[in-house]
């Protein structure tokens, strides 16, 4: 009598579709688990499917055999988080969906290829997307309370290192920590000038009629975002730069454009699609002034004596790069440029320390070949704004490729060993949950080999 009223008429469409809908070659959807009180359909795995392959997610084995176990495992957690009252900010939820839908967009080339994709709605794959988004949310506060706190003593982590086969220990690439001066070459007004007038003409053109917003930033726009027609995504103020939410969020009419807009990525015209309280939906044209090649020899030049007096002892590289450099981000810190991933994302995250494919890739050419203390030839960039700049850079440290060791890598063998244990308490968890869950699954969908036990009995 354990089994609700819902599991049972559950179990009475399983049942029905099983014996009746199954062979049919016409068969639209199908029940294929039922978790708790929930059904697993086959539209389901389909959909997890596809988002999968959407973000280039590995599946382990038969992808119908391991997506509905993954289905199934979410929604253990997700009975958790009811239990736990684990809550989600909605203006997070919105923030991540769009952000993640603007890059499948990207990704895929057009909404329409995306809604021809998914077949559905725009606003259903908005929709569905939010939900999926929630619901991860959900377990990571699962998880985070249950097996967040993992702290092992160093004879733990010194157990599980001896434990580890060699060809098991992981590569740890090349590492350099890195000084650099940068010179932004000097933009002639002219140039400046040039970009306004386009960009006022773009807003006449607009204004009447004769082209669309999004048509002249498919072809103008300097933002990776006019192959989308210059939207942006629903986003709050914080996400931009102070100059463009003050323009954005003042816009009220969807058929006016902003004044232009300037900012250190370059000149800006912005357009109101859509509000949602404190978010905004905008779409926009960046056109960045182009620098001519006079200026940026004009700029080598200046590194270049700059490097000679370097080399020449007549001050040093970190006097250089506090007093000389245009790097705003460096020279408060004698040039030292700190790696922006989150340590969640890399071990070298919020250090100076930068494998070279954490690197800029125009300063990762120059400083894969170079060795300590070796103070580079003035080089020409592209900085985070997209704007060309000339650098030099000097290697401070530099650690070859090699394989973890306990003396040189503790820090990365010690979160190995915390999260193999993160993962065995969670197993553990996972099995317990399995035992006192009530499973039933489509006999056509059994012949698996799961990663769990206990789902079929």
């Amino acid at each position: 009598m354990r089994l609700s009223i819902k599991i049972f008429f559950l179990f009475l469409v399983f049942s029905s579709v099983n014996q009746n809908v199954i062979s049919q070659s016409n068969v639209i959807d199908e029940i294929v688990w039922v978790v708790g009180d929930e059904a697993i359909l086959r539209s389901e795995v389909e959909e997890f499917r596809k988002e999968m392959l959407m973000r280039n997610q590995r599946m382990e084995g038969d992808p119908f055999c391991f997506i509905p176990e993954q289905i199934a495992l979410n929604k253990l957690f997700l009975d958790q988080a009811r239990i736990d009252s684990i809550e989600v900010s909605d203006a997070m939820v919105n923030r991540a969906a769009e952000t993640q839908l603007n890059e499948w967009i990207a990704s895929i080339g057009s909404q329409e290829r995306l809604v021809e994709y998914f077949g559905k709605s725009i606003t259903s794959i908005r929709e569905d997307l939010r939900n999926n988004i929630r619901e991860g949310e959900l377990i990571n506060g699962v998880q985070r309370k249950h097996f967040g706190d993992i702290r092992l003593t160093p004879s733990e982590i010194r157990r599980f290192y001896s434990n580890m086969p060699q060809d098991s220990l992981p590569f740890i690439p090349t590492t350099v920590e890195v000084q650099i001066i940068t010179i932004e070459p000097e933009i002639p007004m002219s140039e400046t000038d040039a970009v306004r007038a386009r960009l006022r003409q773009f807003t006449e053109q607009i204004l009447s009629g004769e082209q669309t917003f999004q048509n002249l930033a498919i072809v103008n726009s300097d933002c990776p975002s006019g192959m989308r027609g210059g939207e942006l995504g629903f986003a709050g103020r914080a996400t931009y730069h102070a100059e463009f939410s003050n323009a954005a969020f003042a816009l009220t009419d969807p058929t006016r454009v902003s004044n232009i807009v300037e900012t250190i990525d370059g000149f800006h015209i912005i357009q109101l699609i859509e509000r949602r309280g404190d978010q905004g939906n905008f779409r926009h044209i960046l056109l960045r002034p182009r620098v001519p090649q006079e200026s940026l020899d004009t700029a080598l030049v200046r590194l270049d004596s700059i490097r000679t007096g370097i080399i020449d002892n007549r001050f040093t590289f970190d006097e250089a790069a506090t007093f000389l450099s245009d790097d705003r981000d460096t020279r408060m810190n004698r040039g030292v440029m700190v790696n922006p991933l989150h340590p969640m994302q890399s071990a070298n995250g919020g250090t100076p320390r930068f494998a070279l494919d954490e690197l800029n890739q125009d300063i990762a050419r120059i400083a894969g070949n170079m060795t300590v203390g070796e103070v580079s030839e003035p080089f020409t960039m592209l900085n985070n704004n997209g704007r060309r700049i000339t650098a030099i850079v000097r290697i401070t440290n530099r650690t070859d490729g090699h394989r973890a060791t306990l003396t040189r890598d503790y820090q990365v063998i010690r979160q190995l060993a915390e999260e193999a244990r993160r993962q065995e308490l969670m197993d553990e968890w996972v099995r317990a949950k399995i035992r006192t869950t009530y499973v039933r699954i489509n006999p056509n969908w059994q012949n698996c080999e799961f990663k769990y036990d206990g789902w079929l009995r």
